[in-house]
């Protein structure tokens, strides 16, 4: 699989309005040194919503400049704008990482056919590697899986897809009718093993960036064959998935890594920094975790 094992939705830590690129570059280095198998530079995590062109494209560049080669790097570029979801993908491709994070767009609410359309215009604009994404609890719309299949049998480099329905029968027609080498990564820390399960090549974690070995270890004990280790982990990481989830993602990731000394406490607008009794509960969690 070109896409496999935990990629983490990596965060974009903020200092004094700025990306604070010596820390983003830290946090890359100590992920890839926990394991990890990429990075999504640029996703919703990465608060990629309120980052400017610039922004966008800088953070990508010290993502793929940092990383070496070491992991691959899945770059965030998508848009509901199809020509600007095109433009950050080209850019993508001339930064050197080694594919797109494409989500549907937003907003819009396109039909079937508009999204098919959506992702050929893209995927005929270049060579690189495209993973959909795919979270109509985000985005209003719904991709079908005979949409992804259609995609994926025209588009050589139409490869993978994030799935973040939790839907484990629409996840399984994507695996039955696609080509056997499509990336069917989660787009839920909840659900990666149970798709792992059912063919799913591994998962776009938001957990990860605060527990990177432990989210790798239990991909890696799933794709070894040691399936009772994959779940005893499964079980172990669910009340830090349930966490990350206490108030809208990335807020209590990021404040998770503030309290563990690794970033800044730094978010943009309309995020806010998560309410007391919630930081309380995070806090406990977090320490049962070992992390605080």
């Amino acid at each position: 699989m070109l896409f496999s094992g935990v990629f983490t939705a990596i965060v974009t830590p903020f200092k004094n309005g700025q990306v604070d690129e010596e820390t983003f570059r830290a946090l890359i280095d100590w992920q890839i040194a926990e394991g990890v198998s990429g990075l999504v530079p640029c996703g919703t995590t990465g608060e990629s919503a309120t980052l400017s062109h610039d922004e966008h494209k800088r953070v990508v560049e010290i993502c793929v400049d940092q990383v070496k080669g070491r992991v691959k790097v899945l770059a965030g570029a998508g848009s509901n704008n199809t020509t600007e979801a095109i433009h950050l993908t080209e850019f993508a491709q001339k930064a050197g990482a080694d594919g797109a994070l494409l989500i549907t767009p937003y907003y819009n609410k396109p039909t079937q056919e508009g999204l098919y359309q959506h992702y050929a215009a893209i995927a005929r604009a270049v060579d690189l590697p495209l993973v959909c994404y795919n979270v109509p609890g985000r985005t209003g719309c719904n991709m079908l899986p005979a949409t992804v299949v259609r995609l994926a049998k025209e588009f050589k480099n139409f490869v993978g897809i994030k799935e973040a329905t939790a839907n484990m029968t629409q996840a399984s027609d994507i695996l039955a009718h696609c080509p056997e080498d499509f990336c069917v990564l989660s787009g839920d820390d909840f659900t990666a093993l149970p798709l792992m399960s059912i063919g799913g090549c591994g998962v776009i974690s938001v957990t990860s960036n605060i527990l990177p070995r432990a989210m790798s270890d239990m991909c890696k004990a799933f794709a070894a064959g040691d399936y009772a280790q994959a779940k005893k982990l499964h079980y172990q990481l669910l009340p830090v998935h349930h966490a990350m989830f206490l108030e809208s993602n990335p807020i209590p990731v990021k404040m998770s890594l503030n309290f563990m000394g690794k970033i800044g406490p730094e978010m943009r607008l309309p995020l806010f920094p998560m309410a007391e009794a919630n930081q309380e509960k995070l806090r406990a969690v977090l320490k049962e975790a070992g992390l605080l």
